[in-house]
């Protein structure tokens, strides 16, 4: 706990429900941020909370108000952060922190969009949420007339005026240390360790998602009863009330019939993960879990209780620390796996999108999609153009 500071104070309701609220350097509720955040979904209000307390920190450094704060102070702010600003800041900001990465700023900006027009709603500072309704617009481009419904008759879509200009960098992922995925299966001694590793590998899951699984999503038989994909697969759904708190990013509609999950995500599932998954569940999974989900403790007082996504990262550390393979990052096997999906098919980003679970193939093309300098198709059109 943070004492004579704006602080974000984690809530747990009695239904289980985790949220967040901005406290005051008194302890007492920051009213104006507190209603923000109950209006956002799990998941968003953590990171919109975190975004904003480091806003109304800057406020009270800079000797600002949400009451008298203006759209030029709020670029001041934004470029303190990071983004690309012509002119004075202020008072130096985040001294000894690194800043803000294109993502964060894009979500900082969208979080003091709603923010403050959230507090104009409320009769706070009105003109800045005018200011906002005013130059939030822009005409739309090809990609928006593709991605909306009647788009050819659109004459402007919603913009965000403190969103900086996105700098597309074809960047290239860290990925797992060579041989990688074979020297863990064969160095790690537990089946639950090694089913992690082979999930993460052949489901190419983000951590959070892996870990939020329930039994009840996986359906890994042919022709399974929710008659949404007749190869073995997993429904990844997203839940507020798992008990060691991991969600899955994607919010797609899910629901569960006659005991059967259908909707969510679905994710096809390798015959080295069924294999990985039966050997789990006939010798480590204990008879007398309730709780349902897939992932559980296997040691220490908290013994089958469900395994949190921090636990799961602390487990590939120190096996590939032990290994000698260095640092494991969860998310490095999902860069491996839609790097492999786009050289199975060919640069198709449509079938990587929807085999990973991304929500544009844009995103997979500007991050993975580069091509290999070593193809023989490369370099015989290098060796071409030199001859011209």
């Amino acid at each position: 706990m943070i004492i004579g500071d704006l602080r974000v104070q984690e809530l747990v309701h009695h239904s289980g429900r985790v949220s967040f609220t901005i406290l005051a350097a008194d302890g007492s509720v920051c009213g104006l941020p507190d209603g923000f955040l109950r209006g956002l979904s799990g998941g968003t209000d953590r990171t919109y909370a975190y975004l904003l307390v480091d806003h109304l920190r800057w406020l009270e450094s800079e000797g600002l108000t949400v009451e008298a704060v203006s759209m030029q102070d709020l670029e001041r702010y934004m470029g303190a952060v990071g983004a690309e600003f012509r002119g004075p800041f202020g008072n130096p900001w985040r001294v000894g922190k690194k800043p803000y990465a294109q993502s964060s700023l894009d979500g900082a900006a969208a979080c003091l969009k709603g923010f403050y027009v959230y507090a104009g709603s409320q009769g706070v500072n009105p003109g800045l949420a005018e200011e906002f309704s005013q130059r939030g617009a822009r005409l739309p481009t090809k990609a928006d007339r593709k991605r909306l419904f009647l788009g050819h008759v659109v004459q402007q879509v919603a913009a965000n005026p403190l969103r900086p200009a996105r700098v597309v960098r074809r960047r290239h992922p860290k990925m797992p240390p060579e041989g990688a995925r074979s020297v863990l299966l064969s160095g790690l001694e537990s089946a639950r360790d090694r089913m992690t590793v082979t999930w993460l590998a052949d489901g190419g899951f983000r951590i959070g998602e892996f870990c939020g699984l329930h039994l009840v999503d996986l359906h890994l038989r042919e022709g399974a009863a929710c008659g949404q994909c007749a190869s073995p697969h997993v429904h990844i759904c997203h839940r507020e009330l798992n008990r060691n708190r991991s969600r899955a990013k994607s919010k797609p509609p899910w629901a569960v019939r006659n005991g059967v999950v259908t909707g969510g995500l679905v994710r096809r599932a390798s015959p080295a993960m069924i294999h990985a998954y039966f050997e789990y569940m006939t010798t480590e999974y204990p008879r007398d879990a309730g709780h349902g989900m897939l992932l559980v403790q296997l040691h220490g007082a908290r013994k089958g209780e469900p395994w949190a996504a921090a636990a799961a990262r602390g487990m590939l550390n120190r096996a590939g620390n032990r290994l000698g393979l260095g640092k494991i990052n969860p998310h490095s096997w999902r860069h491996q796996f839609a790097t492999n999906v786009l050289d199975a098919s060919d640069g198709n980003t449509v079938i990587a999108r929807d085999a990973g679970g991304w929500a544009s193939a844009v995103t997979v093309d500007e991050t993975y999609g580069h091509a290999d300098v070593h193809d023989r198709k490369f370099v015989a059109a290098l060796d071409r153009t030199w001859e011209m």
